[in-house]
């Protein structure tokens, strides 16, 4: 934010809108908005601005001094140099340093609540009284009358971090905080419409006596308040005045510099703006900037209750006396998304970091036959309807050993889903990376359903007690499977005789689930497309896992 008014310094990327800016209020009100051609072009707009306009040479030592803006420069160093020499000749009085804070919080607030939430950003209504009071206080802070400072500010809103923007976090901290103020722009700033602004009567008035309102409240009006007051016209100058005014300043340089390098982003990443309470501290409560450049027209800067933001504070008591109404909040529901998705985006890029199973997409089909086939050479285990390669758990398993050697060849899905001991997700996600195939059907009893419908279509009997007839029978067939559903091992979940089934993945493989849930999904075996491809059970697991 510029610290005094110059028509020089922010001209606007084309000529009718510099002309547009600088111009009479009057005038400014009936000049058309200059981009409105330019909402048809096919390339970016801030990059066809930036080529398009006229760029000052490099700053070199042979014309530096033609580049300083000296107006700014002078602003900002006449104040240090005054406290300095104040400190040194003047003695500092209780009641002359407590104005001093005071003024630093009043003139603050004329940027923060006025100048910011106000003018630029529109977030509340304000009575004319508190109008008047918050222009003749934001020109106490020295930052430039309301028009000009806004008009820079919208513009930084609207193209920030690129070359459009006044104070780009981009071209460096310091830049940003206060090397922006001192040398001339190379180039040309993004328009920002102001017209809402010309229309107002207060903004006007101010901008038209800025001169003269800035030396009074910004120095004649803190001097003259110590003086009268207790006496001490020196300290009321040189601290109430020079040195208020070099902290008033640098709090607000903050919002450009430390508030777009120091913090998290809790709602958005896309841009520098950063969220911190040490921020907040030194900027009257506009320390969450990340909040505030994703919902710029919120009159909050902190949506917490304990968030130190006391320009929000002075907001929400004005509305309570009746000079401040129609706060503006965004809806809660936006809020959350925003904190949601960056929440997602957080969780993806730390399961980047994670070693997940095999998808079951990639593994093979086994029948159950040549499930059993393979255990007999190294400890394979079906649970969940995935074969397990356990070898290099057996004795690590926490249970014994014995526990996992029995289960070997088998199929444990009831025993580890509480049969035996319900197992945690911890668990269930290190089962997951031991993973080697798939079983035909699911689970134990699919498999052998599936057996003897096969046998039983081909005429073959599955088990002579049950299955005589020469001749294929629903009756039979139906007979079989009631056969091996009592013969199904205990507390193991009933089949469907329908369809074959495998329960769905463990949520080891789906990063928004946390409970594992018993839910069934068709297998691969519904895509074969005849009971010869079945039978043929050419698929195979792969080698066994190194120890």
């Amino acid at each position: 934010m510029q610290l005094l008014h110059s028509d020089k310094q922010l001209p606007a990327p084309m000529s009718t809108a510099a002309e547009a800016v600088h111009q009479s209020p009057s005038k400014v009100i009936n000049v058309l908005d200059p981009e409105a051609e330019d909402f048809q072009v096919s390339e970016n707009y801030v990059t066809k601005t930036v080529r398009n306009q006229k760029h000052l040479p490099p700053i070199t030592w042979s014309n530096l001094l033609f580049n300083i803006q000296w107006i700014s420069f002078l602003a900002l160093t006449i104040p240090p140099a005054l406290s300095f020499y104040g400190l040194a000749t003047t003695p500092v009085q209780l009641k002359t340093f407590i104005w001093s804070v005071v003024y630093y919080f009043i003139t603050g607030l004329g940027i923060t609540a006025g100048y910011h939430r106000l003018w630029a950003h529109r977030s509340y209504n304000a009575s004319k009284p508190l109008q008047v009071t918050l222009a003749l206080a934001g020109a106490g802070a020295v930052q430039g009358s309301i028009r000009w400072w806004a008009r820079g500010h919208r513009a930084h809103h609207r193209y920030t971090d690129t070359k459009l923007d006044p104070y780009s976090a981009h071209e460096g901290f310091w830049w940003s905080h206060i090397g922006w103020m001192l040398v001339k722009p190379r180039g040309n700033i993004g328009f920002a419409d102001i017209s809402d602004l010309s229309k107002s009567p207060v903004v006007r008035w101010q901008h038209s006596n800025y001169v003269a309102l800035m030396v009074f409240m910004g120095l004649a009006f803190p001097t003259t308040v110590a003086g009268l007051g207790w006496g001490d016209w020196r300290g009321g100058f040189f601290f109430a005045g020079a040195a208020r005014l070099v902290f008033v300043h640098h709090s607000t340089f903050c919002v450009n510099s430390l508030a777009h390098w120091l913090g998290e982003t809790p709602f958005d990443n896309k841009h520098t703006p950063k969220d911190h309470f040490i921020t907040a501290l030194v900027t009257v409560g506009e320390g969450y900037h990340n909040f505030h450049h994703q919902f710029p027209m919120d009159f909050r800067n902190a949506i917490k209750w304990y968030q130190y933001d006391p320009t929000k504070w002075f907001i929400w008591t004005m509305s309570k006396l009746g000079f401040a109404s129609h706060l503006k909040k965004f809806p809660e529901n936006e809020i959350k998304k925003g904190q949601y998705t960056m929440k997602l985006q957080m969780l993806q890029e730390k399961s980047e970091e994670i070693k997940w199973p095999v998808h079951s997409n990639d593994l093979p089909v086994i029948l159950w036959e040549d499930f059993k086939a393979e255990a007999k050479e190294r400890s394979l285990v079906a649970i969940h309807g995935f074969i397990h390669d356990v070898s290099s758990f057996i004795e690590d398993h926490p249970g014994g050993a014995h526990i996992i050697k029995k289960a070997v060849g088998t199929d444990a899905t009831a025993a580890f889903f509480g049969g035996v001991y319900d197992h945690s997700n911890a668990a269930h996600n290190l089962l997951a990376t031991m993973r080697v195939g798939i079983l035909v059907g699911g689970m134990e009893v699919e498999s052998l359903k599936l057996q003897g419908l096969r046998r039983s279509v081909s005429s073959t009997p599955f088990d002579s007690d049950v299955s005589s007839a020469s001749s294929v029978s629903v009756t039979s067939i139906l007979s079989e499977v009631k056969l091996i559903e009592e013969r199904k091992p205990a507390q193991q979940p009933a089949a469907q005789l329908s369809n074959p089934w495998t329960f769905s993945i463990p949520p080891s493989e789906r990063l928004r689930i946390v409970q594992a849930e018993l839910e069934v999904r068709p297998t691969v075996l519904s895509g074969l497309n005849s009971q010869a491809d079945l039978a043929a059970g050419s698929c195979s697991l792969p080698p066994p896992l190194s120890p």
